[in-house]
């Protein structure tokens, strides 16, 4: 259930997250939830899922979890760690977990997983910004 209303509203505004089919499932205090289905178009040369499309799941979970809190949250920076390879047809589910926030900034884990089964690492950096 999303229960920030400043999550849902930048993902309703997230036109490439919700292009690339993702569905927002949670987000409320520093944790969010997300899946995507694997689809023809996010499948690369070797026949797997294009890991682009793996990290766009990972960040936006992320973005969902850190903008959860209400103020405006970006990236400061993120890496990815591909655990296992994602297929056609394949649903993944992404779980960002708040670590910390300390004065602007936030560090947050996502994992995606496919039923049981870690496909990646995702680790991001938050910096709440003023409009």
């Amino acid at each position: 259930m999303v229960r920030s209303p400043a999550a849902q509203a930048m993902f309703d505004d997230d036109a490439a997250s919700r292009s690339a089919g993702i569905e927002l499932l949670e987000a409320d205090d520093g944790h969010a939830v997300a899946r995507m289905r694997i689809t023809p178009e996010m499948v690369n040369g070797h026949k797997i899922a294009h890991g682009g499309y793996v990290f766009l799941l990972a960040d936006t979970t992320f973005a969902c979890a850190c903008n959860s809190h209400g103020p405006v949250t970006v990236a400061a920076g993120a890496e990815i760690s591909f655990v296992a390879s994602a297929r056609l047809g394949d649903e993944l589910v992404a779980t960002a977990e708040e670590r910390t926030r300390y004065g602007r900034n936030g560090i947050y884990d996502v994992t995606v997983r496919r039923g049981d089964e870690v496909i990646a690492e995702f680790r991001g950096r938050s910096r709440t910004i003023s409009r």
